[in-house]
């Protein structure tokens, strides 16, 4: 039924979780998602566009308190290489990771109240 298939797809893209492709993993099928994170998207229609379009992926997670590698370490784990990487005050971390160069990962934490806001973005796949 195409019209079905349509109307599954649309409502995807509406939806508050349209960045996770594969839910219950990180980076679309890569590992398990760690314990603890929490997956949401984000609010960004600029993001929206671009990740329908296969333009480039996103994925965003909350985890409690601060914990900005948890999900660095899953990347790393699975060949990811950290290229650099900032911290840019106490609450502000920021990565470039990869299995090669160039990086195909920017990977950022930020303090969000007594959470971290994990976001990982890329080329689509």
């Amino acid at each position: 039924m195409p019209t079905g298939w349509w109307l599954a797809d649309s409502l995807r893209w509406r939806s508050p979780l349209y960045c996770i492709e594969t839910p219950g993993t990180l980076w679309n099928g890569l590992a398990p998602l760690p314990v603890g994170l929490s997956p949401t998207c984000p609010d960004s229609q600029s993001y929206r566009r671009e990740v329908r379009a296969g333009e480039s992926r996103v994925e965003q997670y909350l985890v409690s308190g601060w914990q900005p590698l948890v999900a660095a370490q899953v990347l790393r784990d699975k060949g990811f290489i950290l290229l650099d990487d900032e911290l840019r005050e106490a609450t502000h971390y920021s990565a470039f990771m990869g299995r090669a160069v160039p990086a195909e990962l920017h990977y950022t934490a930020v303090q969000q109240g007594p959470n971290t806001l994990i976001t990982i973005s890329g080329a689509a796949q």
